[in-house]
């Protein structure tokens, strides 16, 4: 074993004790509600300040980013092992500060922003100091599955530009000390260019959070909300990228995100699959243990099987983009279906997770029918199945068009 794979094996080890020992018992008191609409929001900045207060004394946040931005520089085929170590809990993501959508952020600003940009928005959003939004969705009809919907207009003014539109399910939004915003600055609803990304301050004037959405999740800080943008003035300096280049800029963050998305999510499946194994080895049922029936047994050997396969194709892709797979859309191909295979097999998961522990299952005596309500929405956002299914066959065809098969190499 070579000496880097001993240090990352260490470091995941690390992580591993850390949300144990730490993060775990403070998941437990807060019955894994990070975001509440009914909570004092003071409670939550407490929730974060104390998790990442405790990762950064055991020098554990935001592992991903270089050592210059006070990371250790992984590439993705570590953050894989790590990132499931801290998905173990739902609060371990956030402790570690690489939880969505700051991490897919800072992965974006590192990539794309200038020189100034980082320094103004990645170095306070690494430290922990502010926290962000990605602000792409629309009420219908704008982007959604279909981010060339687009309606949110940026026209350019005295000194830079004005933006106004609505956005909704824009998560970590109450709050953010930066919300980067996709917005058109050419062309018309449906044209597939001419979209621009602005690094907007979270109290700039006319940016306002007119509501939380309730949704079934309460795991992502700052929960899900609508936003409007009404006459949001920004300099030059505010824009991200290239103008009329968000949609490709925006690539920088996607492939990725959707990873980092299943890595967190396989861990907390291992948790939920845990927690039931427990549960069926001590409770006993028609003369023996749950677990030495077959029934239960066969739940069990699935969640392997799904979990095991999860593991494979997570680490498949994390190599592709290691590799700097992007010639050809092969980044975007193995994401997709990273993201749809991982979204369904974490579900199917914690589903038969739920149902090996019966009543406790379905009760808040255990964590499983939290964790079950955390994992749904994965099959809808960052892509829904269906949408990442569309993709994947269209790019199936074209490759095959231009004469390419399964039995020759890329």
């Amino acid at each position: 074993m070579s000496d880097e794979q001993t240090t990352a094996r260490a470091l995941v080890a690390r992580v591993r004790d850390f949300v144990r020992d730490t993060v775990i018992p403070v998941e437990t008191e807060h019955a894994g509600i990070v975001h509440s609409p009914d909570r004092d929001p003071a409670v939550e900045v407490a929730l974060r300040a104390e998790l990442q207060a405790a990762a950064r004394s055991a020098g554990l946040s935001v592992p991903q980013l270089p050592v210059d931005w006070g990371g250790r520089g992984l590439d993705h085929r570590a953050q894989a092992d790590v990132f499931e170590a801290a998905g173990y809990s739902l609060f371990g993501p956030l402790a570690l500060n690489i939880a969505a959508p700051d991490e897919g952020n800072m992965h974006l600003l590192l990539h794309a922003a200038s020189d100034a940009q980082r320094e103004r928005w990645l170095r306070p959003l690494a430290a922990g100091g502010i926290h962000s939004a990605f602000a792409m969705t629309e009420p219908p009809p704008g982007a959604g599955s279909d981010p060339r919907a687009l309606a949110t207009r940026a026209e350019r003014v005295a000194g830079g530009w004005r933006i106004d539109g609505d956005k909704w399910f824009i998560t970590g939004a109450r709050g953010a000390g930066l919300v980067i915003v996709l917005a058109r600055t050419a062309g018309e609803p449906g044209d597939a260019g001419g979209a621009t990304m602005f690094l907007v301050p979270g109290d700039a004037p006319g940016l306002t959070i007119e509501r939380d959405v309730r949704t079934l999740d309460t795991g992502l800080f700052g929960g899900h909300s609508v936003v409007r943008f009404d006459g949001v003035v920004v300099d030059e300096e505010a824009v991200l990228g290239e103008v009329d280049g968000g949609f490709a800029a925006a690539q920088v963050r996607l492939a990725p995100a959707r990873l980092t998305h299943c890595m967190r999510w396989l861990g907390l499946a291992g948790r939920a699959h845990d927690l039931a194994v427990g549960h069926v080895t001590g409770r006993r049922a028609f003369g023996s243990a749950i677990a030495d029936l077959g029934l239960a047994q066969q739940h069990l050997a699935d969640n392997e099987i799904d979990l095991a396969a999860a593991r494979a194709i997570i680490r498949e892709t994390a190599l592709v983009l290691d590799e700097g797979g992007d010639t050809g859309g092969r980044a975007g191909t193995a994401s997709s279906i990273a993201k749809t295979f991982v979204a369904e097999a974490v579900g199917r998961v914690v589903d038969r997770s739920v149902q090996l522990a019966g009543g406790q299952g379905v009760s808040e005596e255990l964590l499983l029918a939290r964790y079950w309500r955390e994992v749904r929405p994965f099959r809808i956002y960052d892509g829904s199945s269906e949408t990442h299914r569309w993709s994947i066959a269209q790019r199936a065809v074209r490759a095959y068009r231009k004469g390419l098969r399964h039995d020759l190499p890329d």
